[in-house]
């Protein structure tokens, strides 16, 4: 699966005092680009208080989401990296420094998506750059 981002969907050393301020920062970014409704980033935010930090998938990432009907337009990405870590309450994976939020228009391209972002993740080189790089195509290219 080829993952839907570009240069606008890609923040780096984003200031982010708390987890929903962390979550609001990458879901703006998807906002702005159209790609989904203002109402879509109060539902992750919301699911991140109802439901706690299911969403921090890996140490140092989280992957905040909610149902395409809260107001996805089309499938989508949007990727920050915080100035500094920050934590969600995870008991193992906190705290975090890499948000993606992602928007998928029904559930099974939500689940390819998070396929092909673990994939990208979970590769120890590629995360590396997407910690350390202050490039945003040097970034862009490892998706």
């Amino acid at each position: 699966m080829i993952i839907p981002i570009n240069h606008e969907l890609i923040e780096l050393d984003v200031p982010a005092e708390s987890a929903e301020a962390a979550i609001q920062k990458a879901g703006e970014l998807l906002v702005q680009a159209g790609k989904v409704e203002a109402s879509y980033v109060e539902a992750m935010i919301k699911g991140f208080q109802d439901v706690g930090p299911y969403i921090v998938l890996a140490p140092g990432i989280a992957i905040p989401h909610a149902r395409p009907e809260h107001g996805v337009n089309e499938q989508c990405i949007s990727v920050i990296r915080l100035e500094k870590e920050v934590v969600f309450g995870h008991p193992s994976n906190d705290p975090v420094r890499l948000v993606c939020s992602i928007g998928g228009v029904d559930s099974s391209s939500h689940i390819g998506m998070l396929q092909a972002l673990s994939s990208i993740l979970g590769n120890k080189e590629k995360l590396h750059v997407l910690l350390t790089t202050d490039n945003k195509e040097e970034f862009l290219s490892v998706f």
